[in-house]
């Protein structure tokens, strides 16, 4: 049986953000947002949306049980320093919470997430089945000779 851990996580999660084109909505803001304090412009993707709730997905399948501030770190970057001449060095600023959080509300919605009280978001079972069963044909897609026994 393949598993999420079998195949490189950007095919998986080019794939699982396909499949979520169909089950989840974009709110209408995400046009405008920024992905967190550290960045200058929005998102120039088409697919933003579906490639950060995928990644979510993943990263709580992976991770779980985790927390919004974990994963708001995780997708932070580096903030240049505010003064003048720029000899402070770079800060780690976290990535945007919003973004994160109302992508999770999604997957809860969609039965992928469940809240587990005071540890943070979890993988269901249903969830691990969609991760495998897109993981088994995106396997199934490669072509690669060192992945052939996992088929």
């Amino acid at each position: 049986m393949v598993t999420l851990y079998d195949v490189p996580a950007d095919a998986l999660i080019e794939a699982v953000a396909e499949r979520l084109e169909e089950r989840v909505d974009e709110p209408a803001w995400v046009e405008f947002t920024k992905t967190g304090s550290s960045r200058e412009l929005p998102p120039q993707q088409d697919d933003f949306w579906y490639v950060r709730t995928a990644s979510l997905l993943r990263k709580v399948a992976d991770n779980g049980p985790i927390g919004v501030e974990r994963l708001a770190t995780e997708y932070g970057g580096s903030k240049r320093g505010s003064t003048r001449y720029k000899v402070s060095p770079p800060e780690h600023a976290a990535g945007s919470r919003k973004i994160i959080r109302v992508a999770l509300q999604q997957l809860e919605e969609e039965e992928f997430v469940e809240t587990a009280k005071g540890e943070g978001r979890r993988v269901t079972a249903e969830g691990r089945a969609f991760l495998d069963e897109v993981a088994g044909e995106v396997l199934s897609d490669l072509d690669r000779p060192e992945l052939e026994r996992y088929a």
